[in-house]
């Protein structure tokens, strides 16, 4: 996804979270070995919380958004959630891990939100 659209502004950025299932357990340096094993092209960022007290200053926001919220309440539930940011730095839409953004039309959004929490899935 990330080779297709950025060319025309998308950007994907990669947040790993050890808050589900520890699932993410490695360190930073683990982690971008194993996406690097992948040929992850995407941003990726220091390991963060997403839920709680402890939760990163950016994903308390995002969850904040009107069109941040889930259907499940403001709480992240599982890997992979979704937000897509427009170039206003708009919430757009979220989406859980089972739904994906590519049937939402791209059209003049340029900017992905997207948490990886488990690499290898890349």
């Amino acid at each position: 996804m990330h080779a297709t659209y950025a060319e025309k502004g998308l950007r994907i950025l990669g947040f790993p979270c050890n808050q589900f299932g520890k699932q993410e357990p490695g360190t930073e340096a683990e982690i971008k070995d194993f996406a690097k094993g992948y040929n992850a092209e995407f941003d990726l960022f220091s390991k963060i919380d997403v839920n709680g007290d402890s939760a990163h200053p950016l994903w308390k926001w995002l969850k904040e958004q009107p069109k941040g919220k889930g259907t499940l309440g403001n709480n992240i539930k599982w890997n992979f959630t979704k937000f897509l940011i427009d170039r206003e730095g708009q919430v757009v839409k979220s989406d859980l891990p089972i739904m994906g953004l590519l049937s939402y039309p791209l059209g003049h959004h340029c900017v992905t939100w997207w948490w990886y929490p488990r690499v290898e899935h890349v």
